[in-house]
């Protein structure tokens, strides 16, 4: 099978796949939103709703695989409101023409309200929670949150893919290196801080608000890194702002796990390891039909132009002094 080709996954494939492990599909198959992985929803003939996830071939091995699974199992057992892949036989992983698949229970709910100061509060006594869990472990397999990867790695990929016109090149590349030259200084007071498993892409999409709280629905991206990774991608608006939602979070998050002040200066280097990865990763995919579907406003020559202004006003905020809790 070809690298991250999903060409020859049909639904007939799709569904004897969940029959061969004892599902009984009774509907259609519900695409829901992923790009990076295959998820449909289902209904068996009971009228239960699953869900299943077809890895993308390639990306993560076997055994990374299982350590997602087995680091939600354990969240789960710690009574954590994580929606865990279903064991059947013992097993949570399972293996169809080639593709491996995984199927949950079906979690509904509404969209985390990131400027709900309520709910942000809640949400930092949940990722509290959890990093109480995952600190008392570390993952064996999956990867860590690193500068090389996601920063120099992912320069190189979208230099590769010669996707950036010929005249935009020379403003693009510079002010992206002088943006990952500055990310990438700052990033190394990593090495004074505890690293410990993460969810590691805690945006509202993977967060679902039920009335007894929030729950995550993917722990597909779990890494290794700094307990704020899991916290940042809350903070949105002005400085003023995001003071405030840091402090409302962070008054939570105590309750259940110390916070180290000193990780707050690595926000701006983790949102441009985000910001530069992200880039990186759609022209790694743009051979996938999915993508120029989904993304058609990506790979034009306004794109790079818009990129171009984002990386000035991230090379801008990378010089801004880090956000500090001494005003509350």
């Amino acid at each position: 099978m070809a690298a991250f080709d999903f060409s020859s996954l049909s639904p007939d494939v799709i569904i004897d796949g969940l029959e061969s492990v004892g599902f009984v599909v009774d509907s259609g198959l519900l695409p829901l939103n992923s790009f990076e992985n295959r998820v449909y929803q289902f209904h068996d003939d009971n009228l239960v709703k699953y869900v299943t996830k077809f890895y993308r071939p390639q990306r993560w091995q076997l055994q990374q695989i299982r350590e997602e699974h087995d680091f939600s199992f354990e969240l789960e057992e710690q009574e954590l409101p994580i929606v865990a892949p279903l064991k059947i036989h013992g097993e949570s992983l399972f293996e169809h023409q080639g593709y491996h698949f995984a199927v949950f229970p079906c979690r509904g709910g509404r969209i985390f309200e990131v400027d709900n100061l309520d709910q942000l509060e809640w949400m930092g006594r949940f990722i509290g929670r959890i990093h109480a869990v995952s600190a008392k472990h570390s993952f064996k397999y999956r990867p860590a949150f690193t500068s090389q990867e996601l920063l120099y790695q992912a320069k190189e990929t979208i230099k590769n893919s010669q996707f950036v016109p010929v005249h935009l090149q020379l403003p693009f590349f510079t002010i992206l290196e002088q943006v990952i030259a500055i990310a990438g200084e700052q990033y190394k007071a990593i090495d004074s801080v505890t690293q410990i498993r993460l969810h590691g892409d805690c945006h509202a999409g993977n967060i679902l608000w039920r009335d007894e709280g929030p729950h995550f629905v993917d722990l597909d991206d779990c890494r290794t890194g700094p307990a704020i990774q899991d916290l940042w991608m809350m903070l949105s608006g002005d400085r003023q702002q995001q003071l405030l939602q840091l402090d409302t979070l962070l008054m939570g998050y105590e309750e259940f796990y110390s916070f180290d002040n000193k990780e707050l200066r690595l926000i701006e280097a983790l949102r441009t390891m985000r910001v530069v990865n992200y880039m990186a990763w759609l022209c790694k995919r743009w051979q996938d039909p999915a993508f120029p579907r989904n993304f058609p406003w990506f790979n034009t020559e306004k794109y790079w132009e818009q990129q171009i202004l984002m990386l000035k006003e991230q090379f801008s905020a990378l010089q801004q002094p880090t956000l500090s809790l001494q005003h509350f």
